[in-house]
């Protein structure tokens, strides 16, 4: 496998990768949509940007067989639908608890909570589209994994781009657990992603095993994309007291940012960012190999456009205006209230020091594709060192407090 990252541009995946319904029929992608949630004109064309970035190799991806996840996986409440070279999982609770991720890229498209009324809500925020050739589905935000690692002893960093389902575990009438796998080309980075429905939780674990003889790099995280109705109408709850830098939004491959995001001529602008890939993110690591003598006292990640250090005095931070931040002392959980839901969630973290929290800003519809909040569990200022022989253990959940 060569190496490759997945701090890439934001592109629309060629057939011989990640070809969401290359070959297929319409009634395909009528069926694909029906796994995510609903967004506004979905039918819209949605080009992705091109950014001016290094360019870097491209593993395709394998086909997905269906029949074999079927016999192999079936049961415990996991059904499996396969639709052109990629296959959706989805999970289900006997109380109406859902969540669907797609394979091989490990994606969580969908987390559906059972609600005090009965019904269920929407936690996560996928925009889909077609592309131009109309035979692709151009697919960004839910939940996703954004990694990169390094070591001494390697010329390029690794980023997993490829999961393998690896088992499925529980039962409908309590919690569902899949897992996940990936490894490097040299079998010595071992990850193993877990993904648990519960009847009032979605919970994501990362286990990252070093195999190598040299001490392991880890940076990124959890991008998770939580729906709102609008960022006018959330609220940030408990982050008072907590130091952060304002950064850049950091741009992976599934991470939504309006196209005019920090536009000054825009009604309602707020605060100046450009946009910072994890490419030049993950340049820090590869500079980090060369001086790797000093990777403890060089700590942080330094942009000449970056925002000052600050410290949140709002412990009702209301998320109106565009805002990209990363914070350091954050909190391991706190709530957002969304009054125009009138619902309420917990995030929480473990493992991962950093607090990620971007805001597109209240200047677009309500209801619509950047009707959202980033949220990410990240080491981006410090990247995760991993011991030859150890094994780093790092999670998040999104707790719905509403089921009753």
């Amino acid at each position: 496998m060569a190496s490759t990252s997945i701090f890439s541009p934001k592109f629309t995946p060629p057939s011989k990768q990640l070809s969401i319904l290359s070959s297929t029929s319409t009634k395909s992608l009528i069926s694909f949509f029906s796994h995510l949630p609903s967004t506004p004109n979905p039918n819209v064309n949605n080009c992705k940007r091109d950014f001016p970035i290094s360019k870097v190799a491209s593993v395709p991806y394998q086909p997905i067989n269906q029949e074999y996840l079927e016999e192999e996986f079936s049961g415990h409440g996991v059904t499996f639908e396969g639709i052109g070279e990629i296959c959706v999982a989805k999970m289900e609770l006997e109380n109406g608890s859902t969540a669907s991720l797609m394979l091989p890229n490990g994606l969580i498209t969908s987390y559906k909570a059972h609600m005090w009324h009965k019904g269920t809500l929407e936690l996560l925020h996928t925009s889909v589209s077609e592309a131009e050739d109309e035979d692709e589905a151009l697919i960004e935000g839910g939940t996703s994994l954004a990694l990169s690692f390094a070591s001494e002893e390697d010329q390029h960093s690794w980023s997993p781009t490829s999961w393998s389902l690896h088992g499925v575990s529980g039962n409908p009438n309590d919690s569902i657990k899949i897992e996940m796998i990936s490894n490097d080309s040299e079998g010595k980075i071992r990850l193993k992603h877990i993904v648990t429905l519960k009847q009032d939780m979605l919970s994501s674990e990362l286990m990252v095993s070093n195999l190598k003889s040299s001490p392991l790099q880890m940076l990124g995280g959890f991008m998770s994309h939580i729906t709102v109705s609008t960022p006018d109408a959330i609220y940030a709850l408990g982050l008072d007291r907590s130091n952060f830098f304002d950064r850049q939004p950091i741009d992976t491959e599934y991470t939504i940012i309006p196209p005019r995001y920090g536009d000054r001529s825009q009604p309602g602008y707020g605060q100046v960012y450009g946009k910072m890939t994890l490419q030049a993110l993950g340049s820090t690591l590869r500079s980090l190999n060369k001086n790797y003598a000093d990777v403890g006292r060089r700590n942080s990640y330094q942009s000449e456009e970056d925002g000052e250090e600050g410290e949140e005095d709002d412990s009702y931070k209301q998320l109106t205006e565009e805002m990209s931040r990363i914070y350091t002392s954050a909190p391991r959980v706190f709530t957002f209230l969304d009054r125009g839901k009138r619902n309420s969630i917990t995030v929480g973290r473990s493992g991962f020091e950093e607090l990620y929290l971007m805001s597109p800003g209240s200047v677009h519809e309500f209801y619509s594709k950047y009707a959202y909040i980033l949220v990410g569990k990240t080491a981006l200022l410090k990247p995760i060192m991993v011991a030859p022989g150890d094994e780093w253990i790092g999670s998040f959940f999104i707790h719905n407090p509403n089921s009753e």
